[in-house]
């Protein structure tokens, strides 16, 4: 197992009348080489939970464990779970700030202590895999487009090679086209470095080409499991605030005007499956 979460709670103000409790107990397991969704209204706990698993928040109780080992042991260890552990904030654009794209990208790697040539190896894969061209890299980040700022910011993330990359609403604001070339992106980053992808996102499209599902509500895993099992409990995320993938919306719509479609259908072509297998069983009873 990559990562394991055990009992993790964190508690702000804790002692105080502003006492909160936003991870409760919560319990995660991360293995490698998969694409994890993680999915929950505002303010259930996503957030403060993904800076426990780059050590940039230390829990109030519980641990985090990256194979094996508690990253909260040293300073040391939590100064090295950061490279390995990537985290990728909502709306990164916002916090480039070197003067060449080349520099911005290069920053983490530089962090390293890696050689030059190793570093610049790293800058131009990563900005290939985030589809940015080469002739960009002298170019002062503030003077791209939103698009590409946020790929920038990404591709710095990416050039520190880590074995888990957590994404807080990457297609947050993007058009979609901008949103489907990203996500084929990064999930092709990840086969190519056999890496881990956490994704957090309120877009149940994106969350519906994870390999499994974790939904949170106030501070708690309330479901987990692939994709075709959450949703086909549709009520029960509607009742925590979530939406669903346009075709298992569609596809509930119809099963609740007596239309036999089966309880596992969330993509587009899964509910054109069903829709034509529906039309041809009608159609051989009809001869």
């Amino acid at each position: 197992m990559l990562m394991e979460v055990r009992g993790l709670t964190h508690v702000y103000s804790a002692g105080t009348p502003f006492e909160k409790i936003a991870v409760d107990g919560l319990d995660l397991d991360l293995e490698a080489g998969t694409v994890v969704g993680l999915i929950g209204h505002t303010g259930s706990g996503k957030s403060t939970l993904i800076q426990h698993l780059n050590a940039l928040l230390k829990p109030t109780s519980g641990a985090v464990l990256l194979h094996g080992e508690d990253i909260f042991a040293s300073k040391t260890s939590m100064y090295k779970t950061r490279f390995r552990v990537g985290l990728v904030f909502q709306y990164p654009e916002y916090q480039l700030f070197e003067e060449t794209v080349y520099r911005d990208i290069a920053f983490g790697p530089k962090n390293q202590k890696l050689p030059d040539e190793q570093i610049d190896i790293r800058v131009r894969g990563a900005m290939a895999f985030v589809g940015l061209p080469e002739d960009i890299l002298e170019k002062s980040p503030l003077d791209l487009s939103g698009g590409q700022k946020r790929r920038v910011a990404i591709a710095g993330v990416l050039a520190m090679d880590p074995e888990l990359l957590i994404l807080d609403e990457p297609t947050a604001g993007l058009d979609p086209a901008g949103r489907e070339e990203l996500l084929q992106n990064l999930f092709h980053w990840r086969e190519a470095m056999e890496a881990t992808i956490l994704l957090v996102t309120h877009d149940m499209s994106a969350a519906a080409r994870c390999d499994s599902l974790v939904v949170l509500d106030r501070g708690r895993a309330v479901m987990r499991g692939a994709p075709a099992e959450v949703f086909a409990h549709g009520e029960t995320l509607q009742s925590l605030g979530l939406d669903l993938p346009e075709a298992a919306h569609i596809a509930m719509l119809l099963r609740e005007r007596g239309v036999d479609i089966p309880s596992d259908v969330y993509t587009l072509d899964r509910l054109r499956e069903a829709i034509l297998a529906l039309r041809t069983r009608k159609e051989g009873a009809a001869c």
